[in-house]
């Protein structure tokens, strides 16, 4: 299954699976309980989000913790270029050493901050942005939507309560300049589960939004708990 999603660059995969439950599990970066379902629940689970994004497309992926999907993107896609935008130090220094090590550096950035911070450098004016289990999706819309170009895209990677928490925000995210969410399910027929995703498409500029509460991640997610209305744990 792996194989057949990552193709060539399998073997990257592998050496990134080894860093995940090696480094990123002594670093509390994935927890100890994720290591044997490593491939299913994570590396796949995001690779499989690679069929929404086009050939050469910017991608910033914003909260990405462990690399997950960002990392899990750059290996699977070559083609694109992705910005890694996550605010907490140990975190940017296992990416970049990630990075380093898998040899991704043409074509990934590591920026330490968050996504409001860096609205306005280089990561800004994105074809897509993508998040995994970082906060529900009002407050993710408020952070990711101005990371986008206009008619660019927000990929929220959530879970089983996607479609409920996409009817309950429709009118914040439509207020921040972005679409009605339509749900994706990718690797239909490969995983099961299939990944579970939120589209939004930015319509107009929106503001930068400030952030609320917490540096980008929710604690549920960095504990490997489900939290209500969140998307799959994600360690990072």
């Amino acid at each position: 299954m792996a194989a057949s999603v990552f193709g060539d660059r399998f073997g990257l995969a592998v050496d990134y699976a080894r860093l995940l439950v090696t480094d990123g599990v002594v670093r509390g970066l994935i927890g100890p309980r994720e290591a044997p379902r490593i491939w299913e629940r994570h590396l796949v689970n995001c690779a499989v989000v690679s069929q929404m994004i086009p050939i050469g497309a910017s991608v910033v992926d914003v909260g990405s913790g462990a690399g997950l999907p960002g990392i899990v993107l750059a290996v699977a896609r070559p083609d694109l270029r992705i910005t890694l935008v996550e605010p907490l130090a140990r975190r940017t220094a296992f990416l970049s050493e990630a990075v380093t090590a898998l040899g991704l550096e043409p074509t990934v950035t590591v920026v330490r901050g968050r996504a409001e911070d860096v609205v306005d450098g280089p990561p800004a004016g994105a074809d897509v942005v993508t998040a995994r289990a970082v906060a529900p999706l009002d407050r993710l819309a408020g952070w990711c939507l101005p990371l986008a170009r206009v008619s660019g895209r927000l990929l929220a990677l959530k879970g089983a309560s996607a479609a409920e928490e996409a009817a309950e925000h429709r009118e914040a995210v439509a207020a921040l300049g972005g679409s009605e969410p339509v749900l994706r399910l990718c690797g239909e027929g490969l995983i099961d589960p299939p990944t579970t995703v939120l589209e939004v498409v930015v319509l107009t500029r929106p503001r930068p939004s400030t952030r609320a509460a917490g540096p980008g991640r929710d604690t549920a997610a960095r504990a490997g708990k489900r939290a209500p209305g969140r998307g799959r744990p994600r360690r990072g």
